[in-house]
């Protein structure tokens, strides 16, 4: 099968669509760029499908690679057959390939190897094929002082190890092997002596066990981090511990034809097997298995990042609304930015209500001056420190003006810090000082989230789980497709877009976005998408790739508005012809274009899907996928932990979504925790079923504990706190505060960082049972205290 074929199986298309795919691909098309503007190429692959195909194409391309070298190798050595071709060329994984290829692996000489060229061979074969011979009487034949075979122990030994080599690297059997001791193995954990009370955050894995294939991601990535700190010895079993693994060695006898009935060779035979099994196999499969828990553990954090970094992305955005952006703090005071509507800073000050300084009074004058002096209709206020006594603050303010016409909305600050201590932040506010460039920051990202996120790398976003620990460059390549795709999904705007906007345009990049940037300073706005052609190094292939993405408000061609790629405007132009109106009366005129057939207009070179989407596209001109901003109240009075009691109903926004539940900000500084098993009646398998985030939602508080900073809540407002409904799932993985941190470079991944994947021991127990015990016992499982 060709990797074409095969890519066409596992997505369920046609191999003629992926053919396709791949050619646009290789031609340095981009995804966004296929998935909306080449449908009748691909057969309409969406942007998931391509994104797949992208990442398994990167895959199997990269196992070509790795047969080709393995080919060669294999063959400059003169043992390439055709039959060993045959297999490697059939190995359809990277590490079935390697156990192929482990026998024939240039190494360091080994025992086995000396024993081979000591003329030993021989004597373990025929101990092998002939188990009736005695083992020390066959080996005095093959003393040879001079060989370094002093006797016949010395003989025995090194037929052993010519035999333990050759089990080891028996490609099919360590293949079945490992895939055994992924279904039944298990995974332990005990603390190093004397890291009791350093490593306290990893306490509940001081004395752990579960199955291989049953340990979720962020227990994986916890346990991994344990023992990178030194503070857990971590251990792969091939069965549940105390448990009998006989069945490796006689599936290794098996497999060579070793039994014992007596003879004189099959004790030794036996022991052999039981060597190999205990000092080579058992020891390659744990470091196997733990690259395969590494490798699936990677796979679903940069997954859920992902997913919570689209959904932070495309939040809804508060519009070209004047915005004040204020970032709480103590001692240092709160800073204060306004910007106008399109983001430009048009006035920075400092103010000092909190403690020690108190000067509330003289901070409520200032805000109002600049409220009023600059029609600030929003007030931004950062989830940091001091956010609630902030955010007071502002209620005072709108309280004590009721004419001021304002509305106090508690953002995310998560990155703003990395952004004011960027380059680009120098460059974007020069002048500017590093404290004030976060509460623009705060501002900007109220008005338009996805406009200022892109300033920051993704990893400083904080919405991942254990990202530290994942693969720098599998991480970066996720996040980065993810930031593409919701750029080019909303679209841009060309006269007012950063450089770092225009970047994640499809196939712009960073250089082209500098080019178009200067060109717009140096010759004012672009007044059409053709004038891009004027820019500095943007060729036709970029502009082909780039124009359909970028948008113009005030264009003399109001096709330049709306996503209707360049190419597509002889569509437009036959369907003004037919309808006999103008572009800017038909534009908008539903009822018109819902009476239009797309095959009258369709041709050999824009099919049917290119004209429906045109179609759809004048109807609804520019318009934005992103939802209709809507804020969260916090309740007064509650501005601490200690102001929460159980039972209380309140709204909140969500911070981050885990594998094993949502965070959710309330306005007490601590996000609490929505475990999975309080998300719904039903049983929820993936927490993004229920909330994404910066949904805002009504929750209970369940628990409250103040010294360990827990908070949890429940999305089932009949919950009775006191006496939980029998039924509830009884779930172990009660992670408690992943480490949800406000600001700098992922906090979410670096405070708590034991509490993440607080699994209490898993021997013999499902992790996630449908039915069974009470929301009170999963919590205490959880580690909380109910």
């Amino acid at each position: 099968m060709s990797l074409h074929d095969k890519i066409a199986d596992e997505l369920g298309v046609r191999p003629e669509q992926v053919h396709a795919a791949v050619a646009l691909l290789d031609d340095g098309s981009t995804v966004p760029f296929i998935a909306r503007y080449r449908k009748e190429v691909t057969g309409g692959l969406d942007d998931t499908q391509l994104r797949t195909l992208e990442e398994r194409l990167r895959y199997l391309r990269e196992l070509e690679e790795r047969r080709t070298v393995i080919l060669e190798s294999i063959r400059s050595q003169g043992k390439l057959t055709d039959e060993l071709e045959t297999r490697i060329m059939a190995a359809e994984e990277k590490a079935r390939l390697e156990d192929i290829y482990l026998p024939y692996k240039p190494k360091r000489r080994t025992k086995a190897q000396i024993a081979r060229e000591a003329g030993l061979e021989p004597l373990a074969d025929g101990l092998l094929t002939d188990p009736s011979q005695d083992p020390t009487a066959a080996a005095e034949a093959f003393v040879n002082p001079d060989a370094g075979i002093a006797d016949a122990a010395a003989a025995l030994a090194g037929a052993r190890a010519i035999l333990v080599e050759r089990f080891a690297e028996d490609a099919d059997l360590i293949g079945e092997l490992r895939e055994t001791m992924w279904s039944k193995g298990w995974l332990t954990s005990k603390v190093r002596e004397g890291k009791e009370s350093d490593g306290a955050k990893f306490a509940d894995y001081f004395d752990f066990a579960e199955p291989l294939a049953k340990l979720p991601s962020h227990r994986i990535l916890a346990l991994f981090r344990g023992e990178k700190e030194e503070v857990l010895d971590l251990s792969t079993e091939p069965v549940e511990p105390g448990g009998d693994a006989g069945h490796y060695e006689t599936r290794i006898a098996e497999r060579h034809g070793i039994s014992d009935t007596g003879r004189p060779a099959d004790r030794w035979l036996r022991d052999t097997v039981r060597w190999a099994w205990r000092t080579k196999i058992l020891l390659h499969l744990g470091i196997d298995l733990r690259m395969r828990l590494r490798q699936a553990a990677e796979d679903e954090a940069v997954r859920v990042f992902a997913a919570n970094l689209r959904d932070l992305l495309l939040a809804a955005p508060a519009g070209t609304r004047p915005t004040m952006g204020l970032d709480p703090g103590y001692r240092t005071g709160v800073k204060v930015a306004v910007v106008d509507g399109t983001g430009k800073v048009v006035a920075t000050d400092t103010i000092y209500p909190h403690k020690p300084q108190s000067r509330w009074d003289e901070a409520l004058a200032t805000l109002e001056r600049l409220v009023r002096a600059h029609g600030v209709e929003l007030i931004a206020i950062g989830n940091g420190t001091a956010s609630r006594e902030t955010d007071k603050l502002a209620g005072d303010l709108l309280k004590r003006h009721p004419g001021l016409d304002a509305t106090k909305v508690v953002v995310s600050e998560a990155g703003a810090s990395v952004y004011s201590a960027s380059a680009y932040a120098a460059q974007e506010l020069p002048g500017l000082d590093v404290s004030l460039r976060g509460a623009v920051s705060i501002a900007r990202r109220l008005q338009d989230p996805l406009a200022e996120l892109v300033k920051i790398d993704p990893k400083s976003i904080g919405v991942g789980q254990y990202q530290h620990d994942i693969a720098e460059t599998k991480l970066s390549r996720s996040l980065d497709a993810v930031v593409e795709d919701c750029v080019n999904a909303v679209g841009v705007d060309l006269n007012t877009a950063s450089a770092p906007l225009l970047a994640r345009v499809s196939g712009i990049g960073t250089g082209l976005a500098e080019n178009i940037v200067a060109h717009r300073d140096a010759n004012g706005p672009f007044r059409s998408r053709t004038a891009l052609k004027d820019v500095a190094r943007l060729g036709p292939k970029a502009f082909e790739q780039c124009a359909g993405f970028l948008r113009i408000p005030d264009s003399d061609d109001p096709l330049d508005t709306s996503a209707v790629h360049p190419e597509s405007y002889p569509v437009v132009r036959r369907i003004l012809d037919h309808t006999h109106v103008g572009i800017r009366e038909l534009i908008g005129d539903a009822r018109t274009l819902r009476s239009l057939k797309p095959e009258t207009f369709a041709d050999e070179k824009f099919g049917l899907p290119t004209v429906t989407d045109i179609l759809s596209e004048l109807e609804k001109p520019g318009r934005d996928p992103r939802p209709e901003f809507k804020t969260a109240t916090f309740a007064e009075g509650i501005d601490t932990m200690a102001d929460l009691k159980p039972g209380m109903r309140l709204e909140g926004v969500v911070t981050n979504v885990a594998a094993f539940g949502a965070f959710v900000d309330i306005g007490v500084h601590q996000d609490g925790l929505v475990h999975v098993s309080a998300m719904s009646h039903r049983y929820v398998s993936d927490p993004r079923e229920v909330v994404k985030p910066g949904d805002v939602v009504t929750v209970k508080v369940l628990d409250v504990d103040v010294p360990r900073k827990r908070i949890s809540l429940t999305l089932r407002l009949d919950d009775d706190v006191q006496a939980p409904k029998e039924g509830d799932r009884p779930d172990r993985r009660g992670e408690a505060r992943q480490g949800q941190g406000r600001k700098g470079q992922g906090q979410q991944g670096q405070r708590g960082q034991g509490k993440q994947g607080q699994a209490r021991q898993g021997r013999k127990r499902d992790d996630r049972q449908p039915a069974g015990g009470a929301m009170a016992d999963a919590l205490r499982k959880a580690g909380f205290r109910v």
